[in-house]
């Protein structure tokens, strides 16, 4: 569960955020809709601890963001799946290199056919089978977004962040 209690940030003179409340239970999926610059990636930033709050409490599975230490923050993280809006993959690595990065940086141990396996269980889960060694530029607009969702779903993380 994420709670997100009188939620304030500013930066220099503007105002992003006054006074957010929201609670999302598990199992729960929420929409936050805005014009560009209303605060919605501001607040994302808050949820996984990349700001910090000039007032106001982030509470991950009970725990203050604010009060968490690196090591703590850090666990934290493991259990979200980030999805950007221009799928933000690195042109210079294949399909199976940009899946499977949360993989290698998360589980440095891990067997590279376990890796291999887990990346090619995702693609198939999103409709992309036997596209591994193909490289962004040879994608479509459409099977970047897909690749995208791939690798924010290859750690199986508890929340995803779109």
């Amino acid at each position: 569960m994420i709670e997100i209690k009188n939620l304030c940030k500013s930066f220099g003179e503007k105002e992003v955020l006054r006074g957010v409340n929201l609670r999302i239970e598990n199992g729960e999926a929420l929409a936050i809709i805005g014009p560009s610059g209303c605060g919605k990636s501001v607040l994302l930033k808050h949820i996984v601890g990349l700001l910090l709050p000039d007032q106001g409490e982030v509470y991950v599975e009970g725990k203050n963001i604010r009060l968490l230490s690196a090591t703590e923050l850090y666990k934290v993280r493991k259990k979200f799946g980030f999805l950007f809006q221009g799928a933000a993959l690195f042109d210079s690595m294949t399909v199976e290199e940009n899946i499977s990065l949360p993989l290698v940086e998360h589980n440095g141990g891990m067997e590279k056919s376990a890796v291999s396996r887990i990346v090619a269980e995702k693609l198939e889960l999103v409709g992309l089978p036997g596209i591994e060694k193909l490289k962004p530029s040879e994608l479509s607009g459409g099977m970047k977004k897909r690749v995208a969702l791939a690798r924010a779903l290859v750690t199986n993380p508890g929340y995803i962040l779109y």
